[in-house]
This record gives structure tokens, C-alpha cells and sequence, in this order.
């Protein structure tokens, strides 16, 4: 029968299928139950076939959402075998989440990567099309994967096709693929449809009938079967529609419902379960031919091993025609014949319970237990909450909910943690749960949003669980009390209190997470003793990927950007290879914001972005506007004006409303770089101001200190010297006080440039910079600018010359262009910059070639920037011409140096 009033969907989803070798993520169907979505995707396989692509499918069940990587295994389960040649970290993932080996936990990106991997490998063989049914049924995991996929195949012959119901969440909806809405038919189509499949009707019912289904396809050709003269008034059409399917199920004789009762609750759709559980309830072997009249029925389709709904309303009707007790014993009976399948044994025993059951609860707990092993955190949060449920103590009951909490609150799952949390509140706690439950939820977007009352709380209840004897969890609850310093400003007396609590910790002075609470707190007074513990630990980086980011976010924060740039870089790499992309984008941004500041450009570029992505992919809209904040400072420095304020207004967007204090600091320097480059020194010198001025929410405590040399820099041309004056009074105090080298450095470009002198000059020239090459050329073109308004060109053009070939090899254009203006007016002719290699680039191309003239190869470059090792291929050879090279020995050359890649 054809599709009617299809025709448009079929016609795109055709021309999908006709050409993935082009490269295109996919649709996503939409639209509500019955409107057609899984005859749509029917047709697209059947033009998949005739086109000569591989379709892989999977189905998401409703019983099954809490099996993890359920539907990941039935997509993946015909190309298994492929799983054997991909890189060892990604086949242990997949194997482990997919239950086919033991192993440690595997991390969900690795498993995505692993899934990527393998599909990218199997579409070289011939393009394929996978196809995705009901992702709102689908367990969490799974899904992300898919969505995962979906969002990195755009330069593979792989097709995605997913449907949705209307309404329903999915991470899907964020992946990247074209949205088809399915509609309800039009009144003369859906007339066309209804004659078709029930012609004869008398016009009364045929009217009634097309008011009823209301332009649903489904409604059209299943509710004629029951329609009638006396049917009951208009009822909601998934109501209506379970009722037709309900009394089919009733009409049925009774050991055929008894059978189809375990159909519908058994998950899988095994065939041989159905019949042995059935058996069991009806005291004699049941055998397929008992489900013939439910065929006839038209409620179930059978096949050799499976029995599968013709839709799943059709599921979800039978359970709900029969009494409790009925329901029971199928669930009872299932249970009994899944001796080797402990999980879903659990939860048909749970299905089954009546009241509290302390028995069934254990077993739930370990199913937790399991499917967190297997990576399975929404599935483990799902079986402790049922398991509190059955709990009949109520300390017990307290534990698998905040337990459940704990597990949502690592997995971003904001909404659920908070209601978990809440349910635990409801009873008795011990103090041991109560500081657990008040501490618990801090975890999200580093408590930005919460009130800053709760720092205070958080440092008390850290000495509380320390007094306790819990000098871990102790300090667990202090680094996110720690954290509300960097994104807020909680006052000193907030941060005193946090600080005394870390020094009563039983936990030693090297630490590296006191080491990053104390420069968090109290970046100036503990900057002496923070900067001794960071430079005693620089030679140990990379032994431990947190570690380095720890000591990364601590060298930031007491002035030493360099030890930033080296402890974040460093980091990255063991982040990337253990899959732990919720801590890499941080890493990323730190790396990213401490590189520019160093003025490497080049190497910030790729870093910045990827950590832009990665903080959007996982959920982290601060971090996203602190990376995007940094891409916006770079476009400022290399003279993309237009860029750089778009950015800026994103990345304020994204921190305005929170007050994310490192966001609006690192905006207003993209604005006053902007501002400072286009001539605009009163408008650069106010936007710069803010961020000295404790009363504005672009005011960061710690970060302020790197900014007075741009500061410094535009008062004297907007004439604002004795306001800078004052500001530098104040830096010059908190001088004394803080070895901070960003503080010194930018202190002694103030100094020269306020009272200009060649002792000044030369005395911050010969300082310490080996590291901070963009000061050091910032350095040279103050002083050669000065000695040419002394009229002493001659003298001025070794520094100018100087300062122009820094920015030049920097990247940082309209600081060269100024310096060329410079040189001409000291009388000396300076040659045009032309485009560098990496100019040629996007961020993203950038990450692949460095990688690329690194020697890595396509496969390494892809376990690193999660990428098929294909798409890599992709995309250098989109970039051998834009660089004019032919091969990948070239490309160093092409590039020049190479610098500030993980762990360079």
C-alpha cells in the first residue's frame, strides 16, 4: 500500500540514502505516535537496499531503558567482528559495554570513539545506513553514543536515520542532523487512506471514523476494525488507540493472552522466553503456533526467534487490559527462567513486588553495581532508585537514594540528582546523609548559580566530615567550595574561612588539591608557598592527568601563566586517552587562556577551539564562554575586529546571567584589545577599567593581575594617567605581598611606560622573561615608540624591528602593524607580513596538521581529537593545497616551529 501524503519525506529521505558517500550526518523523524515515522524509515531502508547500502538498525524498547548499551548492541552486534582490529583502549570500552568481557568501567567517549571507529570502518567497505527507531525509548547511554556518531560523520558514507516521538528529550535533538517534522494528513489524503483500507463504510461511521483519527495514519487503518455506530465520544488518540488494541487482546482466548501478556513484558522480544515463561504459568509446553490468532489479530508479527508488536501502543495496551495479579505472576514468571541474566531477573522481581522487599532490593543494588562497571550510570541511578523504593529501613532507603544522586550528579543529570536529593530529605537522616545531600548538588557548573551564602556552608560541613574522620570526602566538598572563588567572588571573609579550613585538613602541604584550594582562596597571600609547591612538582607532570590539572588551575591563578601553559598541556594528552571529556575542555581552557597570554597564538588557536566544543558537547556553558571568550581575545590580537566582537558577545551571553567572573574578565580584554587596535583608546581604557574595579561583575580577584600592562597601555594614549596611576598604586601594594610573576612583569611595563626613562626600560627588559615573549615584544615596542618621539629614531629601530618580527612570528597582527607603522616613521621601510600557514587554517584543521607534522598517524590523530581515523584522512588532503604541499613529510616545513600541543 503506498505511503499516502508521504511523498515529499520519502523523496528527501531518498536522495539522503542515494548519496552518503558525500558525507552527511542525517534526520531526525519527529512527529507523534502513529503519524507514520516507522513506515517513513521502511521505505528509506528499501531504497538503502535497492541503492546497495548496508543498514544497520536498532530499536529502543521501553522495558529496556534501563540496560545499558542495550541498543548500541543490537546496532553493532552484525559487525562485531570488526571489533577485533581497533585500538586496544577502544575495544576493551566496547567490549566492556557491551557486557562481552570484563574489565574496569569504560569511560562512555571511549565507547563512542570505539563505535566511530568501527562504523567508519565497515562504511569503507560499502556505505551504510543506520537507522535508529523510537530514540526516546532508548537507554541514555546508547543514545549518546549515537549522538556522538552523528555529530563526526560528516565526511563518512554513513547515513543516520533516528525517529522521536513529539515532546520527547534526546541528545539527538543537539547532534547535528536536519529535522523531519511527520505531520498529521491532510483531510483528502487521509479520506484516500481510510477508503483504502476499509472501503464500504457507511457515511456516518466513515465521517465519524475521519474525525476521530484526525489525520493519523495509524488511527486510519487500525480503528475501523473497531469503529462502530454506538463507539464511545472522542477520547486523547494514544487512549483510543490502546482501547482498539485492548479489546483485540481480550477477544483472544485465554492461554494465547497469557502468551502475549509475557510478549509484552519480556524486553527482548525472544521468542523461546515467551513460550518457556508462558509454559511455566500455564503448566504445559506452549509452543509459536499458540500466537497464531494474535497474528491474525494483526497485534504481533512472528518470526523465527522474535516476536515483536506491530506497534508499541500495541505493548503497552495488553498489560494495562489485565488485573494486577496477572501482571505479577508473568513478571514472577519471568524472573524465574532468566537464571544467567541477574539484571533483568532484578527488575521483573521488582515489576513483581508488592510493598517493601529488602530481597529484591539487594538484587537491584547489585544490578547498580553492574551496570556501573559497564558504564552504565543512568542505568545504575534507575535500579538504586527502585531499590530505595523497596527499601523497607529507612537509613537504607537514605543510602540508594544519595547513592542514585552521586551517580546522576557525575553524569550531568541535574534534574534527577535534585530530585533524588529531595526524596532523601523527605525521611530520616542520619549526619552523615545530611552532609552528603548538602553538598551533593555543588557539583553542577562548580555551584556558579548558587548563592554565595552556601561557600560559607560548604567550608563548615568540609571541617565537619574532617572532624569525622573523612579527610577525603573533607576535601571533595572544599575544592568545589574553592571553585565558587574563581567563577564568583564570595568576599574575604568567606575566603578566610575556607582557608583555615584547609590548613586544619590532616592532608599534606603538596597536595595538589590543596595546593589548588589555597591558590583558588588566597592566589596573593599563599602565592609564595603555592608557587614553591608548583615548581617542586613541574618535573613530575604527566604521571597523573588530574594532578596536572590541578596544578594547572593553581598556576593560573598565582600569576604563573607559564607553569599554567606546561601543567595543562601536559594533562591533556591522559585526559584524551582515558576518555574523560567532562575534565579535558577544562584543561583545554586553561591551556588555551594561559598560551594567548604568552602570545603563542598558534598554539592556542586548535586548543581554544576544541575546548569550546568539547565544554558545549559535554554540558559546561561556563567553560564554553571562557573558551569562547579566549577565541575572541585571539581574533583581537591578530586583527580580526568583526570576529573578535562576535565572540565576545557570545561568550558574555553564556556568563552574564551567572556572573561567571573569568568570562566577563576575559570578554572585556577581548573588547579593550579590540578597541585599543582600532584606535579607540577611550573606549579601550574603559572597557579595560572594569576589570580593576571590585563593584563590576567583570572584577576577577586573581586573574586582574595580568591585565595591568594592557591597562597601562591604552590610559596613556587616552590620556588617563593619573587614573592609571592610582590603579598601579594599588598593584604596587599587593606587590609587596605576592611573588606573582604576571603581577611583576605587567608592574614594570607600568612603571616605564608612566615615567618613561631608559633605566625603566632596561631594567623590565633584563628581567626574567623567558617564557612571556609577547611581553618581552610589548617591552621593545614601548620603548622603541619612546625613544622616537625622543627624537631618537636611530636608537628606536633595533627595538621597533624587534618587536616586529615577535609579533610577526606570533600571529599577533595588529601589534606587528604597529610596529611597522612604527619603523616607517623612524625612517626605516618594513615589508608586508604575508599570510602565515596556520592563517590558512580553521581551529580545527590546525588541531589535525600539528598533529599531522608531528608524525602521528591518521588513526592516532583520531583517537586524539575523536575523529575517525577516516575523516582525518578527509581532511588533510582538503589542507595539502591550501598549504601547497603534496605530502605529509612537507608539512613541518610549511608550518614552521611547532609549539604548545599536549604535553609539548
Amino acid at each position: 500500500m503506498p505511503l499516502f501524503g508521504r511523498e515529499a519525506e520519502l523523496k528527501d529521505l531518498g536522495e539522503l540514502v542515494d548519496g552518503p558517500a558525500d558525507g552527511c550526518a542525517g534526520v531526525l523523524v519527529q512527529g507523534e505516535p502513529g503519524i507514520g515515522k516507522s513506515a517513513v524509515v521502511s521505505e528509506a531502508v528499501a531504497a538503502a537496499a535497492v541503492g546497495g547500502l548496508r543498514v544497520l538498525r536498532a530499536t529502543g524498547v521501553e522495558a529496556e531503558r534501563n540496560f545499558a548499551y542495550a541498543a548500541l548492541h543490537q546496532l553493532l552486534h552484525p559487525v562485531r567482528a570488526g571489533a577485533d582490529a581497533l585500538p586496544a583502549p577502544q575495544r576493551s570500552a566496547l567490549w566492556a559495554a557491551l557486557g562481552l568481557a570484563e574489565s574496569a568501567e569504560p569511560n562512555p567517549y571511549l565507547v563512542g570513539l570505539a563505535a566511530l571507529t568501527l562504523l567508519s570502518e565497515e562504511a569503507a567497505a560499502k556505505p551504510l545506513l543506520i537507522v535508529a527507531e523510537d530514540v526516546h525509548w532508548m537507554d541514555s547511554e546508547s543514545a549518546d553514543v549515537l549522538a556522538f556518531v552523528a555529530r563526526r560523520i560528516d565526511t563518512e558514507p554513513i547515513v543516520l536515520i533516528a525517529t522521536l516521538r513529539d515532546g520527547e528529550p534526546s541528545p539527538l535533538r543537539d547532534a547535528g542532523l536536519s529535522s523531519m517534522d511527520l505531520g498529521r494528513l491532510p483531510d483528502d489524503v487521509a479520506a484516500e487512506l481510510l477508503d483504502a483500507v476499509a472501503p464500504g463504510l457507511t457515511s456516518p461511521v466513515r465521517s465519524r471514523l475521519l474525525a476521530e483519527a484526525a489525520g493519523n495514519p495509524l488511527a486510519l487503518t487500525e480503528l475501523p476494525s473497531a469503529m462502530t455506530e454506538a463507539s464511545d465520544p472522542v477520547l486523547p488518540l494514544t487512549e483510543r488507540l490502546e482501547r482498539t488494541f485492548g479489546a483485540r487482546f481480550t477477544g483472544l482466548p485465554e492461554p494465547v493472552r497469557t502468551t502475549l501478556l509475557v510478549a509484552a513484558l519480556d524486553e527482548t522480544g525472544s521468542l523461546s522466553e515467551t513460550l518457556a515463561a508462558a509454559g511455566a504459568l500455564l503448566g504445559e509446553d506452549v509452543r509459536p503456533s499458540a500466537l497464531a490468532p494474535a497474528v491474525e489479530a494483526r497485534l504481533i508479527d512472528l518470526e523465527p526467534r522474535t516476536v515483536s508488536f506491530r506497534h508499541p501502543l500495541m505493548r503497552s495496551a495488553i498489560p494495562a487490559s489485565v488485573p494486577l495479579e496477572e501482571r505479577r505472576r508473568a513478571h514472577l514468571a519471568l524472573a524465574g527462567i532468566l537464571h544467567e541474566q541477574p539484571d533483568r531477573r532484578a527488575w521483573h522481581h521488582a515489576a513483581a513486588a508488592i510493598g517493601a522487599d529488602e530481597d529484591v532490593a539487594r538484587e537491584l543494588e547489585e544490578a547498580a553495581d553492574r551496570a556501573r562497571h559497564r558504564g552504565g550510570t543512568t542505568a545504575a541511578v534507575a535500579a538504586l532508585e527502585q531499590a530505595a523504593r523497596l527499601s523497607a529501613d529507612p537509613e537504607r532507603r537514605a543510602d540508594r537514594l544519595l547513592r542514585a544522586a552521586e551517580l546522576a550528579v557525575e553524569s550531568g543529570g541535574r534534574e534527577t540528582a535534585e530530585r533524588l536529593v529531595r526524596d532523601a530529605r523527605g525521611g530520616e537522616l542520619t549526619p552523615r546523609q545530611r552532609s552528603t545531600a548538602s553538598w551533593l548538588l555543588s557539583g553542577f557548573e562548580d555551584g556558579v548559580r548558587e548563592d554565595l551564602s552556601r561557600v560559607g556552608e560548604l567550608a563548615r560541613l568540609a571541617e565537619s566530615v574532617a572532624e569525622d574522620g573523612h579527610p577525603d570526602p573533607a576535601m571533595r566538598v572544599l575544592w568545589g567550595a574553592a571553585m565558587r572563588c574563581f567563577w564568583a567572588e564570595p568576599g574575604e571573609e568567606a575566603r578566610r574561612t575556607l582557608l583555615a579550613v584547609a590548613d586544619g585538613l590532616p592532608v599534606e602541604n603538596s597536595d595538589p588539591r590543596l595546593v589548588a584550594v589555597a591558590a583558588y582562596v588566597a592566589p596573593f597571600d599563599r602565592a609564595e608557598s603555592v608557587l614553591g609547591e608548583l615548581r617542586g612538582l613541574a618535573a613530575t607532570t604527566g604521571t597523573d592527568p588530574e594532578v596536572d590539572r590541578f596544578l594547572g588551575s593553581a598556576s593560573l591563578q598565582v600569576g604563573a601563566v607559564d607553569l599554567a601553559a606546561r601543567f595543562s598541556a601536559a594533562a591533556a594528552p591522559g585526559l584524551r586517552a582515558q576518555g574523560r571529556l567532562g575534565l579535558l575542555p577544562r584543561a583545554l581552557a586553561v591551556q588555551a587562556w594561559s598560551r594567548v597570554r604568552l602570545g603563542d597564538l598558534a598554539a592556542a588557536v586548535p586548543v581554544a577551539a576544541e575546548a569550546a566544543k568539547f565544554a558545549k558537547e559535554t554540558g559546561q556553558p561556563f567553560m564554553y564562554g571562557l573558551a569562547t571568550a579566549v577565541q575572541a581575545e585571539i581574533a583581537a590580537l591578530r586583527g580580526e575586529h568583526k570576529q573578535a566582537k562576535a565572540l565576545a558577545e557570545e561568550a558574555e551571553r553564556t556568563g552574564l546571567a551567572a556572573g561567571a567572573r573569568p568570562v566577563l574578565a576575559t570578554v572585556q580584554l577581548a573588547r579593550g584589545i579590540t578597541a585599543s587596535s582600532e584606535g579607540r583608546f577611550d573606549d579601550a581604557f574603559a572597557d579595560l577599567r572594569r576589570l580593576f574595579d571590585p563593584a563590576d561583575p567583570a572584577f576577577q580577584l586573581a586573574l586582574r593581575v595580568y591585565f595591568v600592562a594592557e591597562l597601562a597601555e591604552v590610559a596613556i594614549r587616552a590620556g588617563q594617567v593619573e587614573a592609571l596611576r592610582e590603579i598601579a598604586a594599588e598593584m604596587e601594594r599587593l606587590a609587596l605581598s605576592t611573588p606573582a610573576p604576571a603581577l611583576h612583569i605587567g608592574l614594570r611595563y607600568a612603571r616605564a611606560v608612566l615615567d618613561p626613562s631608559d633605566e625603566l626600560f632596561e631594567t623590565a627588559l633584563g628581567a626574567e622573561l623567558d617564557g612571556w615573549p609577547a611581553e618581552r615584544g610589548r617591552l621593545h615596542l614601548a620603548y622603541g615608540e619612546w625613544l622616537r618621539r625622543q627624537r631618537r629614531a636611530v636608537d628606536s629601530r633595533a627595538h621597533l624591528r624587534t618587536a616586529r618580527e615577535t609579533f610577526d612570528a606570533l600571529g599577533m597582527t595588529a601589534w606587528a602593524e604597529r610596529a611597522r607603522r612604527e619603523l616607517r616613521s623612524a625612517g626605516e621601510s618594513s615589508p608586508n607580513r604575508g599570510p602565515d600557514a596556520r592563517e590558512k587554517l580553521t581551529p580545527h584543521e590546525l588541531s589535525i596538521v600539528q598533529l599531522a607534522a608531528e608524525g602521528l598517524t591518521n588513526r592516532e590523530i583520531g583517537q586524539r581529537l575523536y575523529l575517525s581515523h577516516r575523516t582525518v584522512g578527509t581532511h588533510l588532503h582538503r589542507i595539502f593545497p591550501k598549504l601547497g604541499v603534496s605530502s605529509r613529510g612537507e608539512l613541518k616545513g610549511a608550518l614552521g616551529p611547532v609549539s604548545g600541543r599536549d604535553g609539548s
